[in-house]
């Protein structure tokens, strides 16, 4: 029998949440033959409904999850456990300015960081869901001393999951023949969905579509306001496909990447190869070593559209972090 691994979930009552546990319960994440334990965080007022998502989670009886733990410490949810996923965080409200959000979400990872540098394992991979989440997991892992930075990363896969689908659509393939799509920068509407270095078979992608201006004027701008159309189509926002993500973006850093090959994350900046400002979380082309590390890849082509677009969304960033300066 393996060794029992802990997986953490933030926002266990939430919407993403509830498209995520029962496929991490059922082996989506981790594998067929690893037995998990699931410990589920939310707020007090959400204890009926996380109740109810442990009897549902109970009554599918997978047979690798051998443990349901829930609770409203974050300490207490987050003792031991081999892996995060810090899917929690306080939407936007009507009125609510962006520095609003930022400072209440910050307060969350603030004592989120706390706990996982008290309580997780020393080797506890994280992954921040919750938006803004490239600050939110700036703030967390700066509250996490005793933890690499390199343990922490912030997720921008939705974002590239929706660039390979629009590039694939557009030039009539399947969406397998789509690779080497980069996310540049803030999962936000600055972000930079790059076709530049993006292939399709192998090629160009720019080449094989051959229209600068679909690309620049339509492919772009989609990517960027995806989240908020689905909003506006679904009347609430992404679960499903960002609790895909959330795996993708995972299972990622824990195989090798293969030699040709990258993914997009949110990682931090210092030493980055492309001059990017450190003491960022900033979404580059990564690979990984397979043990839960990853590294940024070096050479890609920045084109003067995408030096600008890039500028944008570290200007961005910048002024998040100086938004929430008092709580680094």
């Amino acid at each position: 029998m393996k060794k029992l691994l802990r997986v953490a979930v933030t926002g266990g009552a939430g919407q993403i949440a509830y498209s995520l546990l029962f496929r991490i319960a059922n082996g989506d994440f981790l594998g067929p033959n690893q037995p998990i334990a699931l410990h589920l965080l939310d707020l007090p007022v959400a204890e009926r409904m996380l109740q109810g998502v442990k009897m549902e989670l109970d009554d599918c009886v997978f047979p690798l999850l051998k443990e349901v733990k829930i609770g409203f410490d974050a300490a207490e949810v987050f003792a031991g456990v081999h892996y995060a996923f810090l899917v929690g965080a306080t939407p936007r409200g009507p009125g609510m300015e962006r520095k609003d959000l930022l400072h209440v979400n910050g307060q969350i990872f603030v004592e989120q960081g706390k706990a996982l540098n008290r309580a997780a394992d020393k080797n506890v991979r994280v992954l921040v869901v919750g938006n803004p989440c490239n600050t939110n997991c700036l703030i967390a892992m700066h509250h996490a001393p005793d933890l690499k930075k390199s343990q922490f990363y912030a997720m921008t896969r939705l974002d590239q999951n929706r660039a390979v689908y629009q590039l694939a659509l557009q030039a009539e393939v399947g969406i397998e023949s789509v690779s080497h799509v980069t996310i540049w920068g803030n999962h936000s509407s600055t972000q930079v969905p790059d076709f530049v270095n993006a292939k399709i078979n192998g090629a160009s992608a720019e080449a094989v579509i051959g229209d600068r201006k679909w690309l620049e004027d339509v492919f772009v701008p989609l990517i960027q306001k995806r989240g908020a159309e689905v909003i506006q189509a679904r009347g609430k926002s992404s679960a499903a496909s960002a609790a895909n993500a959330a795996l993708d973006a995972m299972r990622s850093i824990l195989k090798p990447t293969l030699a040709d090959e990258w993914f997009s994350m949110g990682v931090y900046s210092n030493g980055n190869p492309y001059g990017i400002r450190e003491d960022l979380v900033f979404s580059f082309a990564c690979r990984s070593d397979g043990q839960g590390d990853s590294h940024i890849v070096k050479g890609l082509n920045i084109d003067s559209y995408l030096k600008e677009m890039i500028q944008m969304t570290q200007k961005e960033l910048l002024e998040e972090r100086d938004l929430v300066r008092e709580l680094l």
